[in-house]
């Protein structure tokens, strides 16, 4: 019985020790809004120099996905167009499809006659004058060509150039060039959002830890007696890193409002410049996990500020046994 006694003993104390390295955790969180909200002048400053600081690069990416989505379908589409010469009749372009077709480097082949053709230029806007004025000239033969869509499995630009050397071909159109410098672009937007996002939030910190350095200043008189008392770094610094994430957490939020309200303004104008190309398409905003992840980064941004500023003030005043 006694040995059990003394194995059990010392849990209540460990238990103890978790207890109240939980409330200090709770009562630094609380205390730190609270001390927010009793400076609502400094804190919406400071927050709103944060979020401004965080919705620049959080926008430029936005922005960019969104671009990045609206040319998907133009980068993804790989086709080679393969203009026929006039002279070449139906059954010939069926039969130059269906070689095409058994190519190991031909994914697949799709064939448009002059007629399909014409009919698409009629239901296209802005080019639908040019083509009643054909009708209107009362030609006997249509002047389009046989155009032969050919999707390549391998290299286009190696197919490109082979189909340019058949005899049957008149002219090869693929976009290859433009997509590499649009993807060349999409690039250089993102390194550059990245760069804002690292100099902004090395910024934001510095707010944050600005803002919590003027707080530790008046306290200083506290923390010296914490210090004499045997008070330990952790514990002097938690409740000035909770201050430093919620700022940080606040000012996440914020921006987010802020791109979401621009977001909401430009929708409408945006749906009706894509319904006039007869596009559907619409702003995105970030994914739940993008949320999150934000909100985080902005807290642990403000986190870092206000531990680098009380770690540095803790190391300058620790008082050293002489």
């Amino acid at each position: 019985m006694t040995a059990q006694a003394a194995s059990a003993g010392p849990a209540p104390k460990a238990r103890s020790r978790v207890g109240a390295w939980l409330d200090h955790h709770a009562y630094s969180f609380v205390a730190s809004i609270g001390r927010m909200f009793g400076k609502p002048t400094s804190t919406l400053l400071t927050v709103g120099v944060m979020a401004v600081a965080l919705a620049l690069p959080l926008g430029l990416w936005g922005a960019l996905a969104n671009v990045e989505r609206l040319a998907g379908d133009v980068r993804q589409s790989r086709q080679v167009g393969l203009f026929l010469k006039q002279s070449v009749d139906p059954v010939r372009a069926a039969e130059l499809a269906e070689a095409l077709r058994r190519d190991p480097d031909v994914a697949a082949v799709e064939m448009r006659t002059p007629e399909q053709g014409l009919a698409e230029l009629h239901e296209r806007d802005g080019v639908g004058e040019a083509a009643d004025a054909l009708d209107a000239l009362g030609l006997d033969e249509n002047p389009l060509p046989h155009l032969l869509l050919v999707t390549p499995s391998g290299d286009e630009r190696l197919l490109a150039g082979r189909l340019q050397g058949l005899p049957e071909a008149d002219v090869v159109q693929h976009d290859a060039a433009w997509r590499e410098r649009l993807d060349g672009w999409l690039r250089f937007g993102l390194r550059l959002a990245a760069v804002l996002a690292a100099l902004l939030g090395v910024g934001a910190a510095l707010v944050v830890g600005n803002t919590v350095r003027l707080d530790i200043q008046q306290r200083r008189e506290e923390i010296g007696v914490l210090q004499l008392l045997g008070a330990t770094d952790g514990f002097i610094r938690r409740p000035f890193l909770y201050l430093g994430a919620c700022y940080g957490l606040a000012a996440g939020l914020l921006a987010l409002a802020v791109l979401t309200a621009t977001q909401l303004a430009l929708h409408a104008p945006l749906a009706e410049l894509a319904a006039s190309y007869g596009s559907d398409f619409a702003l995105r905003g970030f994914a739940p996990l993008h949320l999150l992840a934000i909100v985080l980064g902005a807290a642990t941004l403000g986190w870092l500020g206000a531990g680098l500023v009380a770690g540095h003030y803790l190391r300058q005043t620790r008082p050293t046994d002489t």
